[in-house]
């Protein structure tokens, strides 16, 4: 009786409306904003194939980290002593594991993966004890047993060298994104399903909203430290202006109407989730890499407005709207069940930019991309299909 008296206190209360994002809740974003800001510039150091694909591998992870600490707040009381206390000891992991960024694929690779497995085993292990009464109970445990079997794949990996530790990186993020399809099946202890999460869908919109907020202020930050650093011209000062428009664009294709209209959708359906966990956990994914990407290519373009166009440079300026477009179309189809026609539309015309790379500019490939943007922003401001 007395655990359970302690669950009840650690949960916290719903309300009809959807429970606030605490300032606690805030505050540990901001090892996440270090996160992200380590990942753009290591994709702008390293912007190649390899290089992509390693920056991928650890946006997979650093976005599994925070959204599952997300799901865990959902739940528990971020204000309750022991929530918050096992909350620092993430932040502490985070900051540890966003510090190795740089360099996790040469000489930090175990700081990196030894920080990401203690932050998955340890808020695991903590909601696993915590919920031993609650209903939820069975599912934290198998999340537990999971992620403390990709823990040992991480931690060979962080002790392997060259392509051996991305190889079982990769297996173990594979095996991570894999358990919430299967319901975290695990021998002796059964399987879950999405009907038992009961989410309270606006607390996750609204964490989800504010991690958006996070890479859209790193885009802005790129695009103000590269234009100070630079020797004013013309064609930077176009740049700068079609980045600036870029970020306004993609923050209103975002926050106009679908990030409101979407937690209540999802907190009104019969599985919500299972909505949450498609719309959420997995489709937002691309929508964040899209915007990382394109504050790469901000930087590019207004460090060398009139220059060549080469396959990175026109990648990273077609391919981060490209990203975050796809996303977006997949998660409102998810969301409202219905695919939007300006967004396929605008997929369509950043393919037929690519036709002119040959040609064009960097400034002249950010410019009509961000028209492109610009026009799915209108399509919104007029109430028109989302």
């Amino acid at each position: 009786m007395r655990s359970e008296r302690l669950t009840d206190r650690l949960f916290r209360q719903r309300s009809p409306h959807g429970t606030p994002v605490t300032p606690f809740e805030l505050f540990f974003d901001l090892v996440y904003v270090f996160a992200v800001t380590q990942l753009g510039h290591g994709l702008a150091e390293h912007f190649t194939v390899a290089g992509a694909a390693q920056t991928l591998l650890l946006l997979a992870a650093v976005w599994w980290a925070w959204m599952y600490t997300s799901w865990t707040t959902n739940w528990f009381h971020p204000d309750h002593v022991a929530v918050r206390l096992t909350l620092v000891g993430v932040m502490l992991a985070s900051l540890v594991m966003a510090a190795a960024i740089p360099s996790a694929f040469d000489g930090r690779g175990l700081w990196f993966a030894g920080a990401y497995a203690a932050i998955q085993v340890g808020r695991s292990l903590f909601v696993a004890v915590a919920a031993r009464s609650h209903p939820l109970g069975p599912t934290f445990q198998r999340i537990l047993a999971w992620h403390s079997f990709t823990a040992v794949l991480w931690i060979a990996g962080g002790l392997a060298d060259g392509p051996a530790g991305a190889v079982l990186w990769t297996a173990a993020l594979a095996l991570e994104y894999a358990a919430p399809w299967h319901g975290y099946t695990t021998p002796f202890l059964g399987r879950s399903h999405p009907s038992e999460w009961t989410i309270d869908a606006e607390h996750m919109a609204e964490r989800c909203r504010l991690f958006m907020l996070i890479v859209l202020g790193e885009s802005l930050l790129v695009a103000g430290a590269t234009f100070s650093g630079a020797q004013p011209s013309a064609g930077r000062v176009a740049a700068f202006l079609s980045a600036f428009t870029a970020a306004v664009a993609l923050w209103w294709i975002y926050f106009h109407r679908a990030a409101d209209a979407a937690g209540e959708r999802i907190a009104a359906s019969g599985d919500p989730g299972r909505l949450g966990r498609s719309a959420y956990t997995y489709l937002h994914v691309p929508v964040i890499a899209g915007v990382i990407v394109t504050a790469v290519a901000v930087k590019t373009t207004i460090a060398h407005p009139t220059g060549t166009v080469t396959a990175g440079t026109a990648c990273a300026i077609l391919g981060g709207p490209l990203l975050f477009l796809a996303g977006h179309l997949l998660f409102t189809r998810a969301v409202f069940g219905h695919l939007s026609r300006s967004r396929l539309l605008a997929l369509a015309a950043l393919a037929a930019l690519g036709l002119t790379t040959a040609i064009a500019t960097p400034l002249m490939l950010m410019g009509g991309a961000a028209a492109v943007l610009l026009s799915v922003a209108a399509g919104e401001l007029r109430g028109g299909e989302g």
